[in-house]
C-alpha cells in the first residue's frame, strides 16, 4: 500500500533497491553542486505564485483519496493542490482530470478576478511505474506549474519539465538523497519526516529541516504532522517554505476516501496510529482501528510484507485484493486534529485564523 498521506519517496527497507537510481557521489561533490545550484537561487522560485497563496500549504498528494473535486476546492482556496497521476486510470484519465481542473479553475478566476492557486502533479519516477513515460508526456502537454516526484531520482524528468515551465520537487526521506537530489538540479525537496501517514519518514522534523538547511537554499516542503495553522507557523520558523497536510484533507467531503474512513479518522488519535511494516514490508504509519475492523489482531501482525511498489501503485490491483486488506487506512499523527468531517472551504478557513493567531502570538512574545 503506497502511502495514502502521500506518494512517497524513499522509505527505509526500499532504500537498497532505490539507490541504484541515485547515481553515488561523493559528499564534497554533492555539497559543491549543491552550492552552485543554490547561488542560482538568488530569486525566490515561489514568488511566482505566493501572491495566489492563502497559506504555505499544499494538499498532500494521497493515493486513492487526492481526486478532482478535492485539488479544485484546495487551489480555489488559495492551497495547492496535489495528487498523484496514478489515481487515474490510465494516461488518457489523467489528461481528462487535468482539462477538466483547469476548466474550473479559469471559471473560478473569471468569476472572482484572482487566479486560484498552482495545480500539482506527483509523478513515481521508480522504474516499476510503467506509465511512468506516458504520464509524463500528458503533464508536458499541460505545462503544470509544480510536479513532486517520488520514489527515487528526479534526474530523468528533470530537463522536459524544466522545458515546460515547471517547478520540480523531490520527496526524500534522508540526508543522503536530498544531497542527491539537490546535485541533480532539484528546484524544491519534500522532507518526508517521522508521523507522516501510510509510508512513512524516520527523522525528527527539527532535525532533518536544519540538517538540509546547512547545504540546501531553496524551497522545503515539511511532510508529517502538520495538523493545524499553529504547526504551519511552526514550519516556517524552522525553516520551511511550504508544508504539506494531508490527514486533515482526507477527512473532507471533496476527498475520495471511503465515509467510514473520515468517520474512523474524526474518532481517532494519534494514540490510534500504528507503524508496521507489515502490509508493506515498508513502515508504514496505519490506523490501529481499521486493522481490528478487518479481523487482525494488531500486536500480532506478520513481522513484514512484501514490497511490492509496482503493484502499490496500481489502482486495480489493489481493487482485486481480498476484501478485508481493502479497508486497512492510514493516517498520520495530525489525526488528533481531525475533529470533524468539514468541507475544504470551512477547513481552509479555520487553518488561515488558526495561522494568523499563531503570528499574532508570536509577535507578542518578542
Amino acid at each position: 500500500m503506497l502511502n495514502q498521506y502521500s506518494v512517497s519517496s524513499e522509505v527505509n527497507t526500499g532504500r537498497r533497491e532505490e539507490n541504484a537510481q541515485w547515481k553515488r557521489k561523493p559528499a564534497s561533490t554533492t555539497r559543491k553542486a549543491a552550492q552552485v545550484r543554490n547561488d542560482a537561487l538568488s530569486n525566490d522560485l515561489l514568488s511566482r505564485f505566493r501572491d495566489r497563496l492563502s497559506l504555505p500549504l499544499i494538499a498532500a498528494p494521497m493515493f486513492l483519496v487526492s481526486g478532482v473535486e478535492l485539488v479544485v476546492a484546495a487551489c480555489r482556496n488559495g492551497v495547492i493542490g496535489s495528487f498523484p497521476t496514478v489515481n487515474c486510470r490510465s494516461p488518457e484519465q489523467l489528461d481528462d482530470w487535468l482539462t477538466d481542473i483547469e476548466r474550473r479553475l479559469e471559471a473560478h478566476a473569471d468569476a472572482g478576478g484572482r487566479p486560484a492557486a498552482p495545480v500539482c502533479a506527483n509523478l513515481i519516477v521508480h522504474r516499476s511505474n510503467v506509465r511512468l513515460e506516458q504520464d509524463l508526456q500528458v503533464l508536458l502537454k499541460h505545462r503544470p506549474e509544480m510536479v513532486i516526484t517520488s520514489v527515487g531520482s528526479p534526474a530523468p524528468v528533470l530537463a522536459p519539465l524544466h522545458d515546460a515551465g515547471a517547478l520540480v520537487f523531490a520527496d526524500v526521506a534522508s540526508i543522503r538523497h536530498a544531497e542527491r537530489a539537490v546535485a541533480a538540479g532539484t528546484d524544491g525537496l519534500v522532507l518526508l519526516t517521522a508521523g507522516a501517514g501510510g509510508q512513512t519518514g524516520w527523522l525528527n522534523p527539527f532535525a532533518f529541516v536544519r540538517a538540509v538547511r546547512a547545504f540546501f537554499d531553496g524551497p522545503i516542503v515539511l511532510a508529517g504532522g502538520i495538523s493545524d495553522g499553529h504547526a504551519l507557523r511552526a514550519a516556517q520558523a524552522l525553516g520551511c517554505d511550504l508544508a504539506y497536510m494531508g490527514t486533515r484533507f482526507i477527512a473532507t467531503r471533496e476527498s475520495m476516501a471511503d465515509a467510514r474512513y473520515k468517520e474512523m479518522l474524526v474518532k481517532s488519535s494519534a494514540d490510534d496510529i500504528l507503524l508496521t511494516r507489515a502490509f508493506t514490508g515498508l513502515q508504514t504509519n496505519m490506523l490501529r482501528p481499521s486493522i481490528e475492523a478487518a479481523g487482525l489482531d494488531p500486536d500480532h501482525l506478520p513481522e513484514r510484507g512484501a514490497i511490492d511498489i509496482g503493484k502499490d501503485i496500481d489502482i486495480g490491483a489493489r481493487e482485486n485484493r481480498p476484501k478485508r486488506w481493502k479497508d486497512i487506512w492510514s493516517a498520520g499523527h495530525s489525526v488528533s486534529g481531525v475533529s470533524e468531517l468539514l468541507s475544504v472551504d470551512e477547513m481552509v478557513a479555520r487553518t488561515v485564523a488558526e495561522y494568523r493567531e499563531a503570528g499574532l502570538r508570536l509577535r507578542q512574545q518578542r
